[in-house]
């Protein structure tokens, strides 16, 4: 049985979006959730190359060792990559690829390399997933990944970081039900 591919549309280039958010606004939950409901869209989800080794729970990202990274790094095989907590992180030229083939691109950005990320390409889209401080609270106590003293750094650092504004910028409440936010994104996702 043969497979039939979507037609996206190679006249225009596919659009990047760069999602962001404080550490238990639920952005792996709603990405996961968008995932899933855009399967037969033109819309890729990026994964990222890191140098954490792969949890059972959690992002499904391909784990490079340091000496693996590294060299991808000096063979010019990362679009984006960066340092976060001790980790090397990084999303590879295939996403070039992608685009140029007029696919939608969804990536897992880091706040600290948004910058970066808009001055190497300018077009993308940022879009910031946000919740509460006691929303932030109540997640990443469940989560059960930090002490409680980690937990309330990280509740500290978000309501500190400011992510700069874009004409481009796109923001996603995670208050309510994983559904009401998830809809959003995949709209969102499969503009246009």
């Amino acid at each position: 049985m043969q497979s039939q591919s979507m037609d996206p549309n190679p006249s225009r280039p596919g659009r990047l979006y760069y999602v962001i958010g404080a550490s238990g606004v639920g952005k792996d939950t709603l990405m996961d959730y968008a995932r899933e409901r855009l399967i037969q869209a033109p819309v890729i989800f990026a994964h990222r190359y890191i140098t954490r080794p792969v949890e059972l729970k959690g992002e499904n990202h391909i784990h490079l060792s340091e000496a693996e990274f590294a060299n991808r790094l000096r063979l010019g095989c990362f679009k984006f990559h960066w340092n976060s907590h001790g980790w090397s992180y990084a999303l590879g030229t295939e996403v070039d690829t992608w685009l140029n083939q007029g696919l939608n691109v969804v990536m897992n950005g880091s706040r600290g390399y948004f910058e970066q990320a808009c001055s190497l390409h300018p077009e993308l889209i940022p879009v910031l997933i946000t919740a509460s401080s006691e929303t932030l609270r109540e997640r990443l106590v469940k989560r059960g990944r930090e002490s409680v003293e980690e937990i309330e750094e990280r509740i500290a650092r978000a309501a500190e970081y400011a992510v700069p504004q874009t004409a481009l910028m796109r923001t996603i409440e995670n208050e309510t039900t994983i559904e009401e936010a998830g809809e959003k994104l995949v709209s969102l996702f499969k503009e246009a």
